[in-house]
């Protein structure tokens, strides 16, 4: 007697293990701001001005973070000066489990303001946290070490320094890792890197800060091919948004720039990129702009606060 096609097939499927879709890691974005947020202190413009005003925040400095439900892991990448709230709005989107840290580590990229800054929060005087692993490259952990008021985090084990290397992968769990890359950029006080998340079906490129493409010894082209998502450096949009200062002082990749070096690849690729990292100045930031259709019309995207990615 022939067994039927339908008790064949839950026969088979008995033998495949239940993966819970929401449980999936994922990666959400916590700010999309330029070290000095929008709006941005001395700012006298209607760009900021009407925010000021109305006490309104615009966006909040770039950030990420990455998230394993299964596990209530939570990891974030840069810790910046709105880091208050966006770790309140981690909380919300996946609330701090009892019994671990109050995040299981932070990613440092560089020693520029908006990305390390916000760790005056772990210290004494606000959380006095405990042993909050901290990823560093060899510069910025000498500089965190020997300057204060950050080594006094150390000192009071409010942090503990982990070591990174240049393309060295770093095991977060059995379904993560995070590799640092090295990018040029204005290096006074530490290194600088992006990274590349890996999940389990997916993967997310994070460069917010880097000089022009051209100064790089690698080709951004090849690598937002090799990932799902990128978050790429988009501070400014045109060379005119600073009439007052040297561009060559601040030289990031201009979005305009960057369309151009993007805009031949394939709709999936174009799909992926999304600018992050964004100056008050850029027109970009603020929908309903010329430079923001003429981004969208081209394919890419600029990063939204809070919009989560499965890796």
């Amino acid at each position: 007697m022939q067994i039927p096609l339908l008790v064949k097939l839950l026969t088979f499927l008995t033998f495949i293990p239940f993966v819970n879709v929401n449980d999936d890691p994922y990666v959400v974005v916590l700010g999309i701001a330029q070290d000095g947020g929008y709006p941005h202190a001395g700012c006298n413009k209607e760009c900021c001005q009407e925010l000021f005003n109305d006490r309104k925040k615009g966006a909040l400095v770039s950030c990420l973070a990455i998230v394993d439900p299964q596990t209530n892991q939570r990891w974030i990448l840069d810790c910046t000066p709105d880091f208050p709230q966006q770790l309140a709005n981690l909380n919300r989107l996946e609330p701090h489990a009892k019994g671990h840290p109050l995040v299981d580590g932070i990613f440092l990229t560089h020693a520029h303001i908006g990305h390390y800054s916000g760790m005056i929060h772990l210290g004494r005087e606000v959380i006095g946290a405990r042993s909050v692993p901290v990823y560093t490259m060899p510069r910025m952990n000498k500089f965190l070490k020997t300057n204060g008021p950050w080594n006094q985090l150390v000192q009071l084990q409010n942090i503990e320094l982990k070591d990174m290397q240049a393309d060295s992968a770093i095991r977060l769990n059995d379904r993560l890792e995070i590799v640092p890359i090295l990018v040029p950029h204005r290096d006074e006080y530490s290194e600088t890197v992006g990274f590349r998340i890996h999940g389990p079906r997916k993967s997310v490129l994070f460069i917010p800060d880097i000089d022009k493409w051209s100064k790089w010894n690698l080709y951004i082209e090849a690598l937002v091919e090799e990932v799902e998502r990128s978050y790429i450096d988009g501070t400014f949009f045109s060379e005119t948004e600073l009439p007052n200062r040297s561009i060559e002082e601040i030289p990031h990749p201009l979005i305009e720039e960057s369309i151009q070096k993007f805009i031949k690849m394939p709709d999936k690729v174009r799909d992926s990129i999304h600018f992050i990292h964004l100056n008050h100045t850029n027109q970009a930031l603020r929908k309903g702009t010329e430079a923001r259709r003429y981004l969208n019309s081209s394919g890419m995207h600029v990063a939204k606060e809070l919009d989560i990615f499965k890796l």
